[in-house]
């Protein structure tokens, strides 16, 4: 298995503030240095690292120096996270021009994989019809990813119509992407880890991991996830992807990546390439 790191904890889980007025540029963005993450992430010891959609698109226009700064640091682009409502059918062609336009972009720095999250929660709450079209919008996804020799999947999150072990039930029969489980969220959204991952194993390519109590997310081992099960599960299934420590926030980045890595090299399966 290889090991990578998330380069939002450097600046923490923000957005693109021209989303709020136009859908084509509602970016995640993590609101630190990429360059910094980068570098701290290869000293850390991981192997390769996956950022956000407003975080590679701020290289659109210097991808020579992307290309630069990966090989410098031995990195691999793991992939890009991106997402959007995929509900309302009046702005589902622009939120789909976005992905496809960060689709693009990070196939050709070389990305395997691109990661959504999404599925907007109404304010007069949840229709049954919104998984059915957010269903039809991922399998969307998928034929743009397909274009672009990616690897999609979908990532459960906190605060979408996709958090509780139920609502992924709901959602999985109604499209065929794959499935990216945090196994933090989906702890948070009241899930069993262990147990989503061995139900949907034939459809997980890639894994988000961090750590999670008392409603936190913490580095590796410092909560009360059950890792070596999770792992186990994997390793049984032959699974030899990539697996990506994803922590939101921590006040000191570097130490956060560090304690996450000493903790899986605990386990004598991994074995990062």
């Amino acid at each position: 298995m290889k090991l990578g790191y998330q380069t939002n904890t450097w600046g923490g889980v923000v957005g693109h503030p021209a989303g709020v007025t136009s859908v084509k540029d509602l970016y995640y963005l993590a609101n630190g240095s990429t360059e910094e993450a980068l570098k701290e992430i290869s000293e850390a010891g991981y192997k390769g690292f996956e950022l956000f959609d407003g975080n590679l698109m701020q290289f659109k226009d210097k991808k020579e120096t992307f290309q630069q700064l990966v090989a410098d640091l031995s990195l691999s682009f793991i992939g890009v996270y991106t997402g959007g409502n995929f509900i309302y059918p009046d702005i589902l062609e622009e939120e789909l021009a976005k992905i496809e336009e960060v689709a693009a972009f990070a196939s050709e720095l070389g990305a395997e994989h691109l990661v959504v999250g999404g599925g907007a929660v109404r304010s007069s709450g949840i229709k049954e019809s919104d998984y059915k079209d957010l269903g039809v919008a991922l399998n969307r996804v998928i034929e743009i990813a397909e274009k672009y020799n990616l690897i999609p999947s979908y990532h459960p999150h906190l605060g979408t119509n996709v958090q509780s072990p139920d609502q992924l039930d709901k959602l999985m029969p109604l499209t065929t992407i794959n499935l990216c489980p945090d196994t933090a969220h989906i702890e948070a959204g009241g899930g069993d880890p262990v147990e989503v991952i061995k139900k949907y194993i034939d459809r997980i390519k890639y894994v988000h991991l961090k750590d999670y109590a008392n409603g936190e997310f913490l580095p590796l081992g410092a909560g009360g996830q059950k890792f070596a099960e999770m792992l186990e599960v994997l390793d049984q299934a032959g699974f030899d992807g990539w697996i990506t420590v994803e922590l939101d926030s921590y006040h000191h980045p570097k130490q956060g990546a560090e304690i996450s890595r000493q903790f899986l090299s605990n386990f004598e399966t991994l074995k990062s390439k």
